[in-house]
């Protein structure tokens, strides 16, 4: 008997989405306010001598790596919210023993 890969609950999906989607929003603004605090910093301390190309690799590296972390923790909670985690098949069943869960003697 095979699960299928789809969850069942359409419900639970679509509430796990539209948190991801909150999730993301509120991310993009902490995002953006992450690259302005870096920016800032940036022109206390080198003042003039901050270039266009260090205010875009700055901008870029702060924002796409919250943004980045940010998506993939998300994509977590939803997997795990919509369902998707419950159908997982484990082709290994109770055939192999768990080599993480031995026991001494």
């Amino acid at each position: 008997m095979s699960k299928s890969p789809h969850p069942k609950n359409g419900t639970a999906s679509q509430r796990a989405w539209a948190r991801y989607r909150r999730l993301m929003i509120g991310m993009s603004i902490i995002s953006a306010v992450a690259v302005i605090a870096a920016l800032s910093w940036l022109s206390w301390e080198m003042g003039d001598s901050l270039t266009i190309h260090m205010i875009i690799a700055t901008a870029a590296g702060v924002g796409l790596s919250v943004l980045l972390g940010a998506a993939l923790m998300g994509l977590v909670f939803l997997s795990s919210g919509s369902g998707h985690d419950d159908s997982v098949i484990d082709p290994l069943g109770d055939d192999h023993p768990n080599p993480h869960n031995h026991k001494e003697n």
